[in-house]
């Protein structure tokens, strides 16, 4: 994916599925202040939805 969405909670411009949230959350672990993967992946969920991705599962 290049961008996000001009307008995120009307345009979506992708899908992300738990497992690749997690796959993501395990990448960007040292950087992020969660304290447990699940919280990892809340973050990780919570970003790609306010970049207009609807996050499956999450």
């Amino acid at each position: 994916m290049q961008k996000g969405s001009k307008t995120p909670h009307t345009d979506k411009v992708g899908k992300l599925t738990r497992k690749q949230a997690e796959e993501i959350a395990k990448t960007k672990m040292p950087d992020l202040t969660a304290a447990d993967m699940d919280a990892a992946v809340r973050t990780i969920a919570g970003s790609a939805r306010s970049m207009g991705i609807t996050v499956e599962g999450a």
